[in-house]
């Protein structure tokens, strides 16, 4: 994960749910594995439960084994919706550590949590705090500055809040931008620098580009927003290593294997232009979740429809080259969701939300070999919407 920028699922998506989990059993060999590896950070999962939501949190082990954190799941203060949110970012890490940032679609409202040093959580005092409009999806983070993606008709843009060093809220006055009812937006996120703000619109394949004020307001580029290169623009990120470059997967582009990734320059004015032969094929179904190694050479998309994940090698212009995809195991499949890197970049965390489960991935440079202890089981009654790593 980003440690200056976080990023970066309405109704339905592909016809896919998050059912409830069910019991995933661990290898004895890999419980022993675990046992014997140190805990060197945690994985969080926003439950996204009907009525109250709740936070999973899993102990992350050197090994990219994972473990129930003692307390798991933890009351976020809002309330879920309890089906998929059709959505990247739902769930955030501030950039000191110290927070985390969940929306609430069933409540409109985002819940900030205190990580404590063990990794467990607590709401802080006065940490739940309106979203500014209906159903928030997809929260982005630069500093102090926070922006919120709501998706809901009637209520439906990105308005803009300050973090303050006791973990509140603060909205920025004159920061909501309206968004036409559809629009369905999927993703907000903040290049590396913070100058430049992105949002998919999932509902009408659009993409909504901004550049960032000194006092946090967004100032359109012109002739934003522009036209997707494929059907319902979902997943994106900026790469991390050149923040004007940005790459987003077309999920809903008609018949199987038709997926394809975008590649965009965004220049100062935050005008987006197609990087070379762009969209770039995918040949699975469904690219939605979009994840860059922190070295910026390789990305990789979660095929919902397919149950895989593509890998691509990015050239020094932001030109993909397709390596290949690999499953998800056979009992997450279909319905694999969003992705994160561990801050080391040698493991990649699926959120498997028809299972309930995190899949677990071992990276080296472009090739993914799921680890045997993956995947581990969520809550019963979660229905993941979103995943941070620490």
């Amino acid at each position: 994960m980003r440690f200056l920028t976080h990023r970066r699922p309405g109704p339905v998506l592909l016809g896919l749910a998050a059912a409830a989990a069910v019991a995933v059993a661990v290898p004895a060999s890999a419980s022993a594995t675990t046992q014997a590896s140190p805990v060197v950070g945690h994985v969080y999962v926003n439950d996204n439960t009907a009525g109250t939501n709740t936070i999973g949190a899993f102990d992350r082990h050197a090994d990219g084994t994972l473990t129930r954190q003692a307390g798991s799941p933890f009351t976020a203060g809002g309330a879920g919706t309890g089906a998929g949110l059709a959505s990247q970012g739902a769930l955030q890490i501030s950039p000191d550590g110290r927070f985390l940032l969940a929306v609430d679609a069933g409540s409109n409202q985002v819940s900030v949590l205190r990580i404590k040093p063990n990794g467990s959580l607590r709401l802080v005092p006065g940490g739940v705090t309106s979203s500014g409009g209906v159903l928030p999806v997809s929260v982005a983070i630069h500093g102090d500055l926070v922006y919120v993606a709501n998706s809901g008709n009637g209520g439906s843009n990105y308005t803009g809040f300050r973090l303050r060093p006791n973990g509140r809220l603060q909205p920025v006055a004159g920061s909501a931008v309206a968004l036409p009812d559809g629009s369905q937006p999927g993703d907000v996120l903040f290049n590396g620098d913070g100058t430049k703000l992105a949002g998919t619109r999932v509902g009408t394949s659009l993409i909504d580009s901004f550049t960032v004020g000194s006092g946090g307001l967004l100032t359109a580029a012109p002739r934003s927003p522009f036209p997707a290169q494929g059907l319902g623009p979902f997943g994106s990120e900026f790469r991390p290593t050149n923040p004007h470059q940005l790459f987003v997967s077309n999920a809903h582009n008609a018949g199987a294997g038709s997926g394809t990734v975008s590649a965009f320059r965004d220049s100062a004015d935050g005008t987006l232009s197609p990087i070379g032969s762009s969209p770039f094929a995918d040949l699975q179904t469904a690219p939605c979740w979009v994840e860059i190694t922190h070295d910026g050479h390789f990305l990789f998309t979660v095929n919902t429809g397919s149950g895989t994940i593509s890998r691509y090698s990015i050239a020094r212009g932001g030109a993909l080259t397709l390596l290949g995809s690999t499953p998800v195991g056979d009992t997450g499949g279909v319905g694999a969701v969003d992705a994160r890197l561990s801050p080391d970049g040698r493991t990649l965390f699926v959120d498997e939300s028809k299972i309930g489960a995190v899949g677990a991935f071992a990276v080296n440079r472009g090739n993914l070999t799921e680890l045997a202890s993956s995947p581990t089981s969520l809550p019963a009654g979660a229905t993941p919407a979103g995943i941070v790593v620490n």
